[in-house]
């Protein structure tokens, strides 16, 4: 006897899967400062970061650090929300960016390095040497409401790292701002943005909730969510393109 198909399909509704988090909208900035000398294309002025996120607010966005963006996802309410991240922990963050932030009303994540306090991006072969945030910066960051997270110890690629150093970078990075700021660390940024399964499954292991990277691919989810990069370049025709392609990419 053939099944009954009708009745079946009936009995057990089907669920609808929940969206995944790398769906959410999440900018990357890094330095926000004089970008006349800027090899990399990444750093943005002050006036243009102003204008970036006026946009932001007339497009009926407001800008949110990752952790709070993940949690209003979980809870159906991300809605409007846009996740803004500065990578490298520039001490320009306080003396910019953090200023502007508050004029919009907007909260963000910081990505610092706790193995560099106080030093500068030895990492950039070319450009200005910037100074990065010390523990006191740090303390700061959090203080004026900004999540905090760990872009590792030293800014290394850990896809090319040994094991034992790769646990340093996830694990002791996380212990090392807990110790700073009080509070362990509920994100991970991938140095240049390079990701692959062992590096997230490092992440994961180190008692993270969420780690950022930047076009992972089929690595994409809560451990690899994708960021859109944000440059000088940026005014309201390519903000609006670059908010219309990640849609499109969704």
């Amino acid at each position: 006897m053939a099944a009954d198909t009708t009745t079946r399909s009936t009995a057990i509704p089907a669920l609808r899967p929940q969206p995944s988090p790398g769906r959410e909208w999440i900018l990357m900035y890094h330095s926000i400062a004089d970008p006349s000398d800027d090899p990399y294309g990444i750093t943005v002025a002050p006036a243009r970061l102003d204008l970036q996120l006026r946009w932001l607010r007339r497009t009926g966005l407001t800008g949110v650090g990752i952790g709070t963006l993940l949690r209003a996802h979980a809870a159906g309410r991300s809605r409007g929300l846009v996740g803004l991240t500065f990578d490298d922990g520039y001490t320009d963050f306080l003396e910019e960016a953090l200023p502007l932030l508050r004029r919009h009303e907007f909260t963000a994540t910081v990505f610092v390095l706790p193995g560099r306090l106080g030093g500068a991006n030895d990492w950039d072969p070319e450009g200005p040497r910037k100074p990065l945030l010390t523990e006191e910066g740090i303390r700061s960051v959090a203080a004026a409401g900004m999540e905090v997270a760990s872009h590792g110890l030293l800014h290394q690629d850990l896809t090319e790292t040994p094991d034992d150093v790769l646990r340093q970078e996830t694990r002791r990075s996380r212990d090392a701002l807990r110790e700073i700021t009080g509070v362990a660390p509920s994100g991970f940024c991938y140095p240049y943005g390079a990701v692959d399964p062992r590096a997230v499954d490092a992440v994961r292991g180190a008692g993270y909730g969420y780690g950022c990277a930047i076009d992972p691919g089929a690595l994409a989810g809560a451990y690899a969510l994708p960021r859109t990069h944000i440059s000088q370049a940026d005014r309201s025709l390519r903000l609006w393109a670059k908010r219309l392609r990640h849609r499109v990419r969704r």
